[in-house]
Order: structure tokens, then C-alpha cells, then sequence
């Protein structure tokens, strides 16, 4: 993929970028005061500040094809939250040749007809996949990519070895070894499991959400892996928001994003069981209309416009609600959260004003456009809950 998302007219070009609530921002690390890179010296050059509550926005999956080959398949989920874009573009990344092309609409798990277009110049090509219809208001668009490159530069032999070797930029990731190879080495930390064909398969992400440079060697094994299918958290898009108020009012706004792929007219609100929201709204994000609700005993479920009923299709939804349970409070002049978190991604938004004096979890700090202070939290562990503390004062 490329390193750079940049827009054009009605579409979006798909690599790395900084999202935020109100849209697509430039990439950390280019143009302006803070170009980071380096000097000629060879010394770093300070970076942007963090503006984005969120990283690690699309999906990607490399599976490593047979030796020799020099290619491997890639799945491939981007978004794009610009309303009114009617397009995603996914550049090739120059020195990769792609084929084997196919691209779906999550919504309903139709094939989406799409355009190989080159470039500027002849090593430089890019998918244009149509949205079903422009991105609404609050709601996002995105598509799911089928793809295959060759490229000798990432993909090599060493005897009989073979070589992987990439720069990922920022994404949740996915990589598949051919069945029948074990890892020699993995410069990465990540989750290994056996898929049902016997693959191995490393999970993981970039807490950064910057390059991630890559390398795995593997030999060929005569062990046979049996299934070891652990849930990968990594792939799991969900992202959690909370909005903290005056802390004297002990309230805070929750926004939830996920995509869900169980199969049905309805789908079951798991999370909350841990999120008692107020004034509870569902939307569907590929159309930011508002989902019927109803209750079944216990559980909650919202109704989809359109069920799941086949493979490549999901809906993406996002819940939206307010808590006051006592998790939030000032306490001696210093606000304090106490939350015990769920998923990947948590971000947690301070109000105006207020300054980050101690999180007991690692997380990256910044502020968005208009200065209010955050803490972004990446769960790496595959435990799916762990609680935080974030405490704050005034200055």
C-alpha cells in the first residue's frame, strides 16, 4: 500500500493517514515545521504533534504465496469518512505488480465493479472502487480488496528459505505463511496461531501507527500444525470514544465503532454489558441512518436494513450514549477516570482545559485540532479487558 492518503476530487487514495472525528488530516511526518525523516546528518527530525484519537484504521492480511513465486495475496479493508466521496483509490505500491483483483461492498457482500488504472508512469497503477453510493453525513464508506502482488523485493528465496521482507505503515495486520512452513524468525511481536488449513499466522499492530519495517524467514517443516484459532483482536475494528464532561457532573459521552459479521436480520449489542448507556442510539455508518432497537430479555439488538447472509458482508455500526455510573469524578481538585476497557482501541477525550497528569496504562497523549488534551490506548494483549486509570488537572 502506499505511505500517503491524499485527496481527490469525489475519492480518496488509501494508505496511511491520521483520522479524526472531523475527517481526514495529513499524515504525521510530512511537509510543514515538522517534516520528521532525518537530517543529512542522519539525525531525526521531530515529527507533528499527535492530532488523531485513532490509528490502525484499515485491515490488511498478506498471505505469503508458494516459494518461488515472489507474490503473495492481500485482503484489504479501507474507509473513507469524507462525505460526499463517491470512490476509494488503492494505489499499487511502485515495484509490485498486482493481479487477481477483487473487490466487494461489505453492506451487502456484492462484487463491485472497478477500474486498474496506470499512473503517471508505467510502474504506477491504482484501483478505483466505485462507493454503492456517495458517503453520508456521519457515515463512512468502504470496501473490501482482493488483491495479489509480485514483488521480488519483498518476497525472496535464501537457499531454501524463504524471505519476507515490508515496510507496513500503521495498519492492523495479518501475515499467513505457506502451509507447511514454520517460522525461523519474526523481527515482530505477535500473536501466532494455526488456521484450519494448518497455516501459521502472525497478528498483530503498530502502536505508533507509523512504518513498521517487517522481516520474517521460514523454512519448510515436516510437523503437522493442527487448528489453534485464537481470536485476533487485531482484526477486530472496534474503537471506543469517551468524551469526558465536567467532571462535577460525573458524565460522559461514549461513541462506539465496530463492524460485526454474524449472520442475521438482527444483531445482539454485546458490549453493553459493560457499557450502560443513556439515550442509547444505533446508526448504520454506510447509510448514518439510525437502526430500530429491541429488547430480547437481557440483550438488546438493532435491526438491519439489509441482513448478513453471505460471505465478504458485515454491517458497521456505531452506538452512541452517555454514562454516569461514579467511573468518572474529581477527586481532590484532580479529575480521575476509573474504567475497565474493552477491544483494541480506547481513546479518552478530556474536556477543555485540562491537563494529563498520569495514566496507569501506556498510551499515546496528544490533542486534537481545537487543544483538547487526549489518551489513545492499544490493547496488544489477547486478554479482551483491563482497566485504566487517566488522571488530570487544571492548570
Amino acid at each position: 500500500m502506499i505511505s500517503t492518503r491524499r485527496r481527490v476530487a469525489g475519492a480518496v487514495v488509501c494508505g496511511v493517514a491520521v483520522w479524526t472525528a472531523a475527517g481526514i488530516t495529513s499524515g504525521q511526518g510530512r511537509g510543514g515545521q515538522f517534516p520528521g525523516g532525518t537530517n543529512p546528518d542522519g539525525s531525526l527530525r521531530p515529527s507533528a504533534p499527535v492530532r488523531g484519537l485513532f490509528t490502525q484504521e484499515a485491515y490488511t492480511e498478506y498471505e505469503i504465496l508458494a516459494p518461488g513465486s515472489e507474490s503473495f495475496r492481500i485482503r484489504f479493508l479501507p474507509e473513507n469518512n469524507r462525505a460526499g466521496a463517491t470512490e476509494i483509490v488503492n494505489a499499487t505500491r511502485g515495484g509490485s505488480e498486482g493481479s487477481g483483483i477483487e473487490v466487494y461492498d461489505p453492506r451487502t457482500g456484492n462484487p463491485i465493479k472497478f477500474t486498474y488504472e496506470v499512473g503517471a508512469t508505467p510502474d504506477e497503477h491504482a484501483i478505483h472502487a466505485p462507493l454503492p453510493f456517495p458517503v453520508p453525513e456521519g457515515g463512512i464508506g468502504r470496501v473490501l480488496i482482493f488483491k495479489t502482488y509480485k514483488d521480488a523485493r519483498t518476497y525472496m528465496m535464501n537457499g531454501e528459505d524463504i524471505v519476507w521482507v515490508r515496510s507496513l505503515s500503521g495498519y492492523r495486520l495479518g501475515v499467513l505463511l505457506p502451509r507447511g512452513f514454520a517460522f525461523l524468525s519474526s523481527n515482530v511481536a505477535a500473536q501466532v496461531s494455526t488456521t484450519a488449513s494448518g497455516q501459521l499466522r502472525l497478528a498483530f499492530a503498530n502502536p505508533s501507527g507509523q512504518s513498521n519495517p517487517v522481516t520474517i524467514h521460514a523454512r519448510k517443516t515436516g510437523a503437522t500444525f493442527t487448528s489453534a484459532p485464537y481470536t485476533d483482536m487485531f482484526f477486530d475494528d472496534m474503537k471506543t470514544l469517551y468524551d469526558l464532561g465536567d467532571p462535577a457532573a460525573g458524565m460522559l459521552s461514549v461513541q462506539q465503532t465496530y463492524s460485526d459479521y454474524r449472520r442475521g436480520g438482527t444483531l445482539r449489542l454485546d458490549s453493553l454489558s459493560y457499557l450502560a448507556l443513556k439515550d442509547l442510539k444505533v446508526i448504520d455508518l454506510d447509510t448514518a441512518r439510525v437502526l430500530p432497537t429491541v429488547k430480547r430479555g437481557t440483550q438488546t439488538e438493532a435491526a438491519l436494513e439489509v441482513p448478513i447472509t453471505k460471505e465478504h458482508q458485515s454491517a458497521h455500526l456505531r452506538l452512541t450514549g452517555t454514562i454516569a455510573d461514579g467511573s468518572y469524578k474529581l477527586e481532590g481538585g484532580e479529575l480521575m477516570l476509573t474504567r475497565t476497557m474493552h477491544g483494541l482501541r480506547n481513546t479518552v477525550l478530556l474536556p477543555a482545559g485540562w491537563e494529563v497528569s498520569a495514566v496507569s496504562q501506556s498510551g499515546t497523549i496528544g490533542r486534537t485540532a481545537d487543544g483538547r488534551a487526549f489518551v489513545a490506548l492499544i490493547n496488544l494483549n489477547g486478554e479482551n479487558s483491563y482497566t485504566v486509570i487517566v488522571r488530570a488537572r487544571k492548570p
